[in-house]
């Protein structure tokens, strides 16, 4: 506790472009030496001089069933995933409770992390190390006897992608400024490098099951423990995907609010079809359970244990229910692409009412009807471009049957990718923001403590007053001094507005007037501290004063640079989008190859039809 004591003791020293030359080099020298002794200890494994490895892979293999080259991986990874995802989500409620920290090895959530990802970086360089022959059909060759599931393929190249986010989060640090949002492109490496690697499991899982002709762990074990374990991957799943959603699961969106259903309709068609058709009957309910022992665990350790921020989180149980009900009302010569489309319909309906109601009861920003019509009819095209793509993620894992393989082709791949565009002109659709809005607010504050720690209620009028009519959201937020604070303002007569709770204003605080209004989004300071490190003098939280609305993200984003050259900025973005590209195809390859290779060889070959050759080794 002391050291999140100290942590929190924000002086405006604080790097605000870029780790500490030293803490970089550090950090870099115990990767170095790491991967030095991992290369020593599999070198050592497949030349027959250390017997570790292969133990713990025997062991994991009687344990589970499955053949170790895929058993002891996916332990790894399991584990791996969890302490990422644990240290994600307390790096975030420290960075909103406290601010920016002194460098990656300053911050403990950072440890969670990197051990995490390079976990999972390890667990798919495990599955080739164990392979001494080619362990399945569909697997890759890389040379000189090695081979490597395509599961444990992607399972690499997910933790290459998201740990080469670290280096880059700090070059982009050093050039564009301490851009504080979830959602900066070397952010999203890091979340959406740890969270694909989820679907690399899957993959790999399905590569033994196939490669067996039978499901050990159905077959050798209790219900309950098949069920535990089936739960918590598919729950996975839906936890990588929801993780997108996590700055409005903290109460401090950056964006547009329209994205929050969106993208909780991309998880749930996603996740939900993909784990009905992955495990069959149940395969959704199941996700859900998992995602929520999964979340609930780290919303208790987060808000409870560590005492930050709670970061709260969707329900996805009617979404859940709703899929299980098309689904088991679908003929079977249905592609699950085409199922998973028709569930995206209820999804994006009954569904999004759901979660419309489940966030008046436990998210910290409720939606309002302001974002209809908007919300409703990109959360329904959402739904149903996920719930196609779901359906072609679950179907080409799962061992097929004669009528999903007569269903599963051309027409289903293309409406897959169709989709799959669809979904990527949603979002950025609800990307831009403008500055439009009210002029100006007047602000009085009402002390209520004084001293060191003064707190205060705050009286906002608002010139001109109809300008924050019927808004998405309008609150007083108070952020990384300590904590955060998210005070809805009540209507106290037209464009008067008083906050619900006290403020505090003081220390590292800062606290901001926060209106959201159509695609604007606009905000007004009522405390910032001096920050000499930017440098930004403080702005006072005078007793009476009146202020013009910025851009919100000039409040929030305070530590970014302005005089970045545009072609530089341009270069950067591209580049990044260059490397997620090329991650993306290589998972799309991987699906094909599990559905078009492995599983129409299984079913023509016992089906007597045909013959199919193998796959070309790679």
């Amino acid at each position: 506790m002391d050291t999140l004591t100290q942590f929190a003791q924000a002086t405006g020293d604080e790097p605000a472009g870029g780790a500490a030359i030293g803490e970089a080099i550090g950090a870099t020298a115990g990767a170095v030496v790491a991967t030095a002794l991992l290369a020593v200890l599999i070198a050592g494994h497949r030349s027959g001089r250390i017997k570790l490895l292969g133990r713990a892979a025997a062991f994991s293999e009687r344990v589970s069933g499955l053949p170790g080259w895929a058993a002891f991986p996916s332990f790894v990874l399991g584990i791996s995933l969890l302490t990422a995802v644990l240290g994600m989500y307390w790096d975030i409620s420290l960075h909103i409770d406290n601010g920016r920290d002194d460098g990656p090895l300053a911050n403990p959530a950072h440890f969670l992390i990197l051990i995490g990802l390079y976990g999972a970086l390890l667990s798919g360089v495990l599955a080739a190390a164990l392979s001494t022959e080619r362990p399945s059909s569909t697997a890759v060759r890389l040379g000189n006897g090695w081979w490597i599931p395509v599961g444990g393929l992607l399972i690499a190249a997910c933790g290459a992608f998201a740990l080469s986010g670290f280096p880059l989060d700090d070059f982009w640090h050093r050039i564009f400024g301490q851009d504080v949002t979830l959602w900066g492109p070397t952010h999203l490496m890091l979340i959406g490098g740890g969270s694909l690697a989820v679907l690399g499991g899957m993959a790999l899982l399905s590569e033994a099951i196939g490669g067996m002709g039978r499901d050990p762990e159905r077959e050798d074990h209790s219900r309950f423990v098949f069920m535990a374990r089936r739960s918590l991957l598919v729950g996975g799943l839906l936890v990588a995907l929801s993780t997108f959603q996590g700055e409005f699961d903290f109460g401090v969106p950056q964006f547009r609010q329209v994205l929050h259903p969106i993208l909780i309709m991309l998880a749930a068609g996603i996740g939900l079809v993909a784990a009905r058709v992955y495990l069959g009957r149940g395969g959704a309910l199941q996700a859900v359970a998992g995602f929520v022992a999964i979340r609930g665990f780290l919303a208790i350790m987060v808000g409870g244990v560590w005492d930050q921020t709670l970061p709260h989180f969707p329900l996805y149980v009617v979404e859940a229910l709703l899929v299980e009900a098309v689904f088991a009302r679908a003929s079977k010569d249905r592609s699950p692409v085409a199922t998973g489309a028709i569930a995206g319909v209820f999804i994006g309906t009954i569904g999004l009412a759901a979660e419309w109601g489940w966030s008046h009861i436990w998210m910290p920003i409720p939606w309002q009807g302001t974002l209809l019509p908007e919300a409703l009819i990109a959360g329904l095209v959402t739904a149903v471009a996920a719930g196609a793509l779901g359906g072609f993620v679950g179907g080409a894992l799962v061992r097929p049957t004669p009528e999903r393989l007569a269903s599963m082709g051309r027409t289903a791949h293309r409406a897959a990718l169709g989709s799959f565009l669809v979904l990527v002109a949603v979002i950025g659709w609800g990307l831009p923001i403008s500055d439009a809005g009210p002029r100006q607010a007047t602000v009085a504050l009402e002390d209520v403590q004084s001293g060191a720690e003064r707190s205060v209620n705050a009286t906002v009028r608002i010139d001109p007053p109809d300008a924050a009519e019927d808004p998405n959201f309008l609150n007083v937020t108070a952020w990384q001094g300590g904590g955060s604070v998210v005070s809805e303002l009540d209507r106290v007569r037209p464009g008067v507005y008083r906050t619900t709770e006290p403020v505090p204003v003081y220390g590292g605080w800062k606290a901001m007037v926060r209106l959201h209004t159509g695609d604007s989004l606009v905000g007004v300071p009522i405390f910032l501290p001096e920050d000499r490190a930017i440098p930004a003098p403080e702005v006072p939280a005078e007793s009476r004063f009146t202020r013009d609305f910025v851009r919100d993200l000039v409040l929030l984003q305070r530590e970014k640079k302005d005089d970045v050259p545009a072609a530089l900025s341009t270069i950067a973005y591209l580049a990044v989008a260059a490397i997620a590209a090329a991650l993306l195809a290589l998972i799309g390859w991987v699906l094909l190859r599990l559905e078009g290779a492995e599983g129409r060889r299984r079913f023509l070959r016992r089906s007597g039809r045909t013959q199919v050759r193998e796959p070309e080794p790679v």
